[in-house]
């Protein structure tokens, strides 16, 4: 009877050790099969997303906000993260605006001030094209036979030869890397209604010359840029666009002299953008400094430029410019910043103070034009924004306050 109960309390213990290891194998059996189902449901709906984007002609690759290339606006960087070939993305903005002058005149205007799509594609893994194409206040008008009214022109086309970190190379017309605005000009990246003046008259966005550019990484967060290209062609008049009309873009360029850029920027500090850049050429040397800072709901940026023209002294019988300067600074905080809401409604504040006849060649200079402005950007989606800003303007001694309202996107 002992052995009996012996050899059943054995065989007891043995079924309870097989049953657990059933169990553990059931368990097991049952966490991967799970596994399966998840990869097979995911796969189901990467197969339900390609039978789409087939039937629509191509692979459509959503444009994150957050991603940059080379230091490219987001839209703009959308072919480097495509999913396929083919990309299609871009960005558009219109704008009201009502000024009052000291003088009593009084205007307003609306204006469908850009629609610019990007077509990019990629060859290869490491080849790749990039395209940007503008139309600017709704297009050319048709007179008569006679073009007027709005512009429409290629703002960028480049290969890009993607090597490795530390360094890669673009040939073709490219943006010209200098300030914070010129490659980063898209309506969400900034906040008033209107691109700061010293993103036009001093640093002449958008500013775009052919050439060949090495880019990369010196190291983990200090990026670099060097070119060699078109160099600007400045009018001899003391017109303070001289250095934007000095624009050779993408239009034919007869007999091009060369001009050098050279950029650096540091970002391995969270949430700091700070840099240089600078520009030369036989007439005309300019340099920025800028600064871009976000923490939390709060932002600052901002730039400082100056460019001189070292022939100004030879044109005979000219009065012409041998200094141009100017900056600005923008502070902005988003007020839903401690909400639960994913939308954003930044409140800001820009002061402005630009002078492109800073020193003429008769020892003169042109009085600064002095902008301060307050606004609010609503951002119903991270692709959108609406805006609305207030600008206080002194120009040759007159002062002007303008409103203005405007939509934009990116896409």
């Amino acid at each position: 009877m002992r052995e009996f109960k012996k050899r059943l309390g054995l065989s007891v213990a043995a079924a309870i050790m097989l049953a657990s290891s059933l169990q553990a194998d059931t368990a097991s059996d049952i966490a991967e099969l799970k596994k399966e189902i998840a990869a097979l449901k995911e796969q189901t709906k990467t197969l339900a997303d390609e039978t789409s984007n087939l039937q629509m002609g191509f692979n459509y690759t959503t444009v994150d906000s957050e991603k940059s290339h080379s230091g490219l606006a987001a839209a703009a960087s959308k072919v480097y993260y495509s999913k396929s070939p083919l990309s299609i993305g871009g960005y558009g903005e219109m704008y009201y605006s009502h000024t009052n002058k000291e003088s009593g005149s009084n205007s307003s205007k609306v204006d469908v001030y850009r629609f610019v799509p990007y077509i990019g594609y990629k060859f290869s893994d490491n080849i790749l094209l990039n395209v940007e194409l503008e139309f600017e206040h709704g297009g050319v008008a048709n007179d008569g036979g006679a073009a007027e009214g709005g512009e429409v022109i290629v703002e960028f086309i480049y290969l890009d030869f993607l090597i490795n970190e530390n360094a890669n190379i673009r040939v073709g017309n490219m943006l010209m890397p200098l300030g914070l605005i010129n490659e980063r000009h898209e309506p969400t990246l900034f906040t008033t209604v209107q691109r700061p003046n010293t993103a036009k008259q001093i640093i002449p966005t958008t500013w775009h010359e052919s050439g060949v550019m090495v880019y990369g990484d010196v190291f983990e967060g200090l990026e670099y840029k060097v070119m060699g290209v078109t160099a600007l062609n400045p009018t001899i008049d003391s017109d303070t666009s001289w250095l934007r009309s000095a624009r050779g873009g993408s239009f034919t360029n007869n007999d091009p002299k060369l001009g050098f850029v050279a950029r650096l920027d540091y970002t391995d500090i969270n949430g700091l953008l700070v840099g240089a850049s600078a520009y030369m050429d036989s007439k005309i040397n300019m340099f920025d400094i800028h600064a871009d800072y976000k923490v939390n709901g709060f932002r600052a940026y901002g730039t400082y430029a100056e460019a001189k023209r070292s022939d100004a002294f030879e044109l005979a019988g000219a009065l012409s410019q041998v200094k141009a300067k100017g900056g600005y600074l923008n502070l902005s905080y988003d007020l839903l910043n401690f909400s639960s809401s994913s939308d954003k409604l930044p409140l800001f504040v820009q002061y402005e103070s630009v002078n492109p006849a800073d020193k003429l060649t008769d020892g003169s200079s042109l009085d600064s034009t002095d902008t301060t402005t307050f606004g609010i950007n609503y951002f119903p989606h991270e692709q959108v924004v609406l805006k609305a800003d207030y600008a206080m303007q002194k120009q040759d001694g007159v002062d002007s306050d303008t409103f203005s309202l405007s939509m934009g996107f990116i896409f």
